[in-house]
């Protein structure tokens, strides 16, 4: 059965390098690691292409509508592939999880993530993939909707490279492995191994 990868983000320059475009960040790693184009899909609001990882056929998607109303997008284009809700990945930035670290899981709640809600609402059940990319909590009285859509600093941008880098590193293993060796490897504390 084909994979669908959902690469959470906001569509536009002005949110390109935000922490709350991680997901879609990562389905840009994964396109260039695989050859592939992500190009305008008719009659969706979505850019995609599918790739072969470990032979199996994996579909990057990434919405071009906004996170919070986006979920629809990827479920059309589940449905239209023939891909189940439990061979979903949701790729998305996580204000719980600190930064230089992610989580791999399957199934459970939004955790208060809007992009998370609206893809369990039209897949209509939580039970699918997500790797959860830590972005930490904002600094001070920062509202977490500012920090989250506000430009990664060129400073800490190597960094964020890296997680993004990881977080495509995990799901292709769990694409090619499964959940258990996917949790092992990348469900560790500050694991930039």
């Amino acid at each position: 059965m084909a994979w669908l990868i959902a690469g959470l983000g906001n569509p536009g320059d002005e949110y390109a390098r935000t922490r709350h475009n991680a997901g879609r960040l990562t389905v840009d790693d994964l396109a260039e690691r695989h050859g592939a184009r992500l190009r305008k899909v008719r009659f969706q609001a979505a850019e995609a292409d599918d790739v072969r990882i470990g032979g199996e056929t994996v579909w990057l998607v990434a919405s071009t509508r906004f996170m919070n109303e986006s979920g629809p997008v990827y479920a059309s284009l589940a449905k239209k592939h023939g891909v189940a809700a439990d061979h979903v990945i949701a790729v998305h930035d996580e204000i719980e999880i600190p930064p230089e670290e992610l989580m791999v899981k399957f199934g459970g709640g939004s955790a208060g993530h809007n992009g998370i809600k609206s893809l369990a609402r039209a897949l209509g059940t939580q039970d699918f993939f997500r790797v959860r990319i830590g972005v930490g909590r904002p600094p001070g009285r920062q509202d977490p909707a500012d920090y989250v859509l506000q430009r990664v600093s060129a400073s800490a941008w190597d960094g964020f490279a890296v997680d993004i880098a990881r977080a495509a590193d995990a799901v292709e293993c769990l694409v090619t492995e499964g959940l258990e060796p996917a949790q092992q490897r990348f469900n560790r504390r500050a694991g930039r191994s």
